[in-house]
């Protein structure tokens, strides 16, 4: 398949060769008195479907690709060095060979962006991904609430470093933007990135807590100006997670740092995206809002467990003609 060779990225560790973000001083003036007409937003992510339509080759194409922006994901209560062995497993082979074969891909297979666990679980990752270029990526900072003390989750975050991890996903205290507390945000994330050393530090803003799209704009300009590297919707355990006028809100913010800075911050939505339906329609917004260089995973994450599962058995329906059964699919 010469599409889906041609759009291939290269491998995960190219999302640790960009330059860091090392932020600026706190402007609130760059998003205080920004608005977002809300409809509007509604209407332009609304409109993608009908906007671009991927079939065939370039549908499987996608779909690759999208596999390789995903961040391989197990945060469970009964996480186990065994559960996460296999997990990486799945992480370093995320298709089956013959499929690999017929998608044309066997002299580079794809693996996915990263694998992303609990503090405690990120020993036995650093372990199974041993060579394979693949980030360990560990959620901390008291996730999913983040309402510890601050001298604890900064010890959280340097307990996972030190661990391994290459890459913290930090959550943001929401009070601090539904008290429009942009100091305390600022000196938050600030203080977070600092505890990362050379880990990329990615923000979850928790988007569904967040009340209104303002206050989602607000919440991203000012995580970036923190020092940011990624900027993220969700924990996944909100009412609420990812949402394409969410992430078009974002992205758009995106675009102001970059405009304003220079520098390109990296984007990854999180929570209720399941199907390669999915995938594709925030690989679309992606290229629309942002181009090319947001589709690969040095900038564009998914954080995911069952849609790795959803694209291996649509790829195998492409290369075969048949759609296999999901048990075939397992993720470990």
């Amino acid at each position: 398949m010469n599409e889906a060779s041609q759009i291939a990225p290269p491998t995960a560790a190219a999302g640790h060769n960009r330059l860091r973000n090392p932020g600026v001083a706190l402007e609130p003036a760059w998003f205080e008195s920004v608005a977002v007409n809300a409809s509007a937003v509604e209407r332009r992510t609304a409109s993608l479907s009908g906007r671009r339509s991927v079939k065939k080759d370039h549908q499987a194409a996608w779909l690759v690709r999208a596999l390789t922006c995903i961040d391989l994901t197990t945060l469970a209560g009964d996480d186990t060095p065994g559960r996460v062995r296999r997990l990486c497993a799945k992480a370093r082979r995320p298709l089956d060979d013959d499929l690999v074969a017929a998608l044309g891909l066997a002299d580079d297979p794809p693996t996915v962006g990263a694998v992303c666990v609990y503090p405690t679980m990120v020993e036995p990752a650093v372990r199974a991904l041993e060579g394979s270029g693949i980030p360990v990526a560990s959620v901390a900072a008291a996730f999913p609430a983040g309402l510890t003390p601050l001298k604890m989750r900064l010890a959280e975050i340097e307990f996972a470093v030190g661990q391994g991890a290459d890459e913290i996903d930090i959550v943001i205290t929401r009070a601090h933007v539904l008290n429009r507390d942009w100091n305390a945000l600022y000196d938050e994330v600030q203080a977070m990135r600092e505890a990362c050393g050379s880990a990329h530090l990615k923000t979850i803003l928790a988007t569904g807590d967040l009340k209104t799209l303002r206050n989602v704009y607000a919440a991203s300009m000012a995580a970036m100006q923190a020092g940011a590297d990624f900027i993220k919707t969700s924990t996944g355990k909100e009412d609420v997670n990812a949402t394409l006028p969410v992430s078009l809100v974002m992205l758009r913010a995106l675009r102001d740092y970059r405009d304003l800075t220079g520098f390109e911050i990296g984007f990854k939505p999180a929570g209720g995206l399941r199907t390669a339906k999915d995938a594709l329609t925030w690989l679309v917004l992606m290229k629309e809002e942002l181009g090319l260089a947001w589709m690969k995973n040095d900038l564009f994450r998914i954080g995911a467990s069952a849609l790795l599962g959803d694209i291996e058995r649509q790829l195998s329906h492409y290369a075969t003609g048949r759609y296999s059964a999901t048990y075939r699919h397992a993720m470990a």
